[in-house]
């Protein structure tokens, strides 16, 4: 049996290591966080992810799942590694790899025998050619001739649907440079290719940049349709219907298509700089890409524009109600969330903001501190407000009714950022309307 550590217990590298001991891998999790790991020996995880801590606590239970502070220690006892730590933007956007080569580093000064080292990381393309020569000049100081390889081999995890995602991928991307690695990766994904989709192996560099070329495109498509959901307001259009018109097309397809008030989370908005970032080095300038970044970041202010214009740019004092923190369903992670924007801009024109959030208000606390009023419900939130701002689309957000707006709310103003209600319904029930694209 192969076994397996995973360096760094963030979202990619805990929901790896688990689904890999759910189907009986003997795996051990290191991170130098001490309190996490404490927390992970117990079975509780420091993200929310939909299934994720009953896997934890039964591949616990099951002796297939460890977690350590130590990596030294776990070096002589695995054969394959996994590198998951974090790589996040610097400055110019660019992906920082300190963490990366941390890595690569003390495997190069404490391996003893042969290592297949993986990235899993989301990283600029050549990162794996860089850990394969900073391992190499470690091995080098020491003197010593100890075989190893390297591969990657990108995650395509969507937060919220993440074990989904891992226990029945629609594809599996690995770069590898002979068959000794190539043999490994198809003992360890053997058991999530039973659904028909296989193992695309590449080399190394074009793996890497199938992971941020897929980005790229999702996100694209997500600023194509937020500009034509803004076109649509202008000529009298209505966005739902020109995306089913567009997406019967079967060279486009439905998915991707929604227009709302822009991408956040850990992957978009931090892979389409890196790209960007990448090619620039590069002498190359993704014009396209850099597009949709400026339209994205345009669009998390849409919902705040609406509202600034209806109450004549007086905001002053006025109690408005926020619906929805994290930057998507079925997640607290607020990384890059248009929430924050808008909140932000709210409270600079001297609203006075009201928040609520079925799981994400504990990480918002440390965001937004005393700032924001935090709500138990979506009625105490709404409760004699004078606009109400739908941001995250929450299944439980999706039944409010016109009735329960215009008995609640002391002036029923629906700003929907994720056109997750019906227009004609809301306003023949008595509440002012204003959706994306609508």
């Amino acid at each position: 049996m192969i076994r397996i550590a995973i360096i760094g217990t963030g979202y990619v590298g805990l929901v790896t290591g688990a689904c890999l001991a759910d189907v009986g891998f003997e795996v051990v999790c290191v991170d130098i966080d001490h309190n996490k790991i404490e927390q992970l020996k117990k079975g509780i995880s420091p993200i929310y992810e939909p299934g994720l801590e009953e896997i934890l606590t039964r591949t616990i239970e099951r002796g297939k799942l460890k977690f350590s502070t130590d990596i030294v220690s776990v070096l002589p006892e695995v054969d394959v590694l996994f590198s998951a730590v974090g790589t996040p933007p610097g400055a110019d956007g660019s992906a920082d790899l300190q963490y990366v080569l941390t890595v690569a580093e003390t495997i190069g000064k404490h391996m003893d025998k042969y290592l297949l080292v993986i990235t899993k990381s989301t990283v600029p393309v050549g990162t794996a050619q860089l850990v394969k020569k900073t391992i190499q000049k470690e091995l080098d100081q020491r003197g010593v001739d100890i075989d190893f390889d390297i591969a990657s081999n990108p995650e395509f995890l969507k937060e919220g649907n993440a074990i989904q995602d891992f226990m029945r991928p629609n594809r599996i991307v690995v770069g590898v440079e002979n068959g000794r690695a190539r043999s490994y990766f198809e003992k360890i994904y053997k058991p999530f290719v039973l659904n028909g989709h296989p193992v695309i192996f590449t080399d190394i560099a074009s793996a890497e940049m199938i992971k941020y070329a897929a980005n790229a495109m999702l996100a694209t498509r997500i600023s194509f349709m937020n500009e034509m959901a803004n076109l649509c307001e202008l000529v009298g259009a209505d966005i739902s219907m020109v995306r089913e018109g567009i997406g019967s097309d079967s060279r486009i397809g439905k998915k991707f298509l929604y227009a709302g008030i822009g991408y956040g989370g850990s992957c978009f908005p931090k892979d389409v700089k890196a790209i960007i970032q990448t090619a620039d080095q590069l002498g190359y300038s993704l014009e396209l890409v850099k597009a949709v970044e400026r339209i994205n970041e345009r669009q998390k202010l849409v919902l705040f524009n609406k509202l600034h214009r209806y109450y004549n740019g007086d905001l002053k004092g006025k109690k408005i109600a926020v619906l929805g923190l994290s930057f998507k369903p079925n997640t607290d992670d607020l990384r890059e969330a248009p929430s924050l924007v808008i909140i932000e801009e709210l409270l600079k024109h001297g609203a006075r903001v009201q928040v609520y959030d079925p799981i994400a208000m504990p990480k918002a606390k440390l965001q937004l501190g005393d700032r924001v009023t935090y709500m138990n419900s979506i009625e105490e939130t709404i409760q004699e407000s004078e606009a109400l701002l739908l941001v995250t689309e929450w299944t439980q957000f999706r039944t409010l009714s016109p009735k329960t707006l215009t008995e609640l709310m002391k002036h029923p103003l629906l700003l929907d950022g994720r056109n997750i209600y019906d227009p004609e319904e809301m306003r023949n029930g008595g509440v002012i309307y204003f959706g994306i694209g609508k």
